[in-house]
């Protein structure tokens, strides 16, 4: 197993006080999703990040290999919707967790 942390990257600055009612459908679809991989151990930890120059989510992801992560994030309901979502997938070359 490899392990990779995936990042989703709004669609702009003001992203999540501004969202449409289509980034609002979409961002509930997406949080079920990660709840579902985080269900089957997939991912091991999801959520958002309000950073200072703004916000983003992240993921870290076990997965056979790098085309396997991209196939889970490739699914990512948000990034579906095709509503302007970036994302990156780095691979992280050891994990320490509880």
């Amino acid at each position: 197993m490899a392990w990779f942390c995936y990042r989703l990257i709004a669609p702009r600055p003001d992203f999540p006080a501004a969202m449409t009612p289509a980034e609002q459908a979409a961002m509930g679809a997406h949080g079920a999703y990660w709840a579902g991989q985080v269900a089957a151990g997939t991912a091991i930890a999801v959520g958002p990040v309000f950073a200072p120059e703004g916000a983003f989510g992240i993921g870290i992801l076990q997965a056979e290999t790098a085309e396997a992560a991209a196939a889970i994030v490739a699914a990512d309901p948000v990034l579906t919707a095709g509503l302007g979502f970036g994302h990156r997938i780095d691979p992280m070359p050891s994990l320490l967790h509880r």
